[in-house]
């Protein structure tokens, strides 16, 4: 690519509105941005067009987004790899930076904080720990979080590790993160 052409992303997601208004948003922001909505198309993007960014959802649909840092990262050692979930935790924080992302941010975002992400100099950036602790509330979401980690994504096996009913585990699994 020549030196003053614009930067590229692909913005990865399986809610298309959201994708379509994130990448609508980048562009207005000066960035060349092209959508993909599942694992297999994002892969043959990033091979045709070689981005210098990815945007990736950490569940699409029934897949899981972070099967696609590596082999983003596989494509091009230089992309900046952002990975953007609604669901976030510690655990799958760590994870996605163990795995190559760069940075993780937690849905709502604006396309402000994305776009700053994805121009950060410094890779490997965890969310910054609140000044007050968490809530039992919060500190039980990180703890099920982690240990569905531990268990890859199986909830039968997680319930058990946790000594709790499958159907309450799913209830809870079913709830947006809490804050604080």
């Amino acid at each position: 690519m020549p030196a003053d052409a614009p930067p590229s992303v692909l913005v990865i997601d399986d809610d298309r509105r959201f994708a379509e208004t994130l990448a609508q948003a980048l562009e207005r922001r000066g960035w060349v941005a092209a959508v993909a909505h599942t694992v297999e198309t994002a892969l043959a993007a990033a091979r045709a067009r070689r981005p210098n960014a990815a945007i990736v959802d950490l569940k699409l649909a029934t897949e899981d987004g972070l099967t696609l840092v590596e082999p983003l990262r596989a494509c091009d050692a230089k992309m900046r790899i952002v990975v953007l979930t609604g669901y976030a935790s510690i655990a799958t924080a760590v994870k996605a930076i163990k795995l190559g992302a760069d940075d993780y941010l937690a849905k709502p975002v604006t396309a402000s904080a994305v776009a700053d992400a994805l121009l950060r100099a410094e890779p490997g950036t965890l969310p910054v720990e609140a000044a007050e602790p968490m809530s039992t509330r919060r500190l039980e979401w990180e703890h099920i979080q982690r240990v569905l980690v531990e268990h890859e994504g199986n909830v039968s096996e997680t319930a058990r590790a946790l000594k709790m009913h499958r159907r309450t585990l799913q209830r809870k699994l079913a709830k947006r993160p809490l804050q604080g």
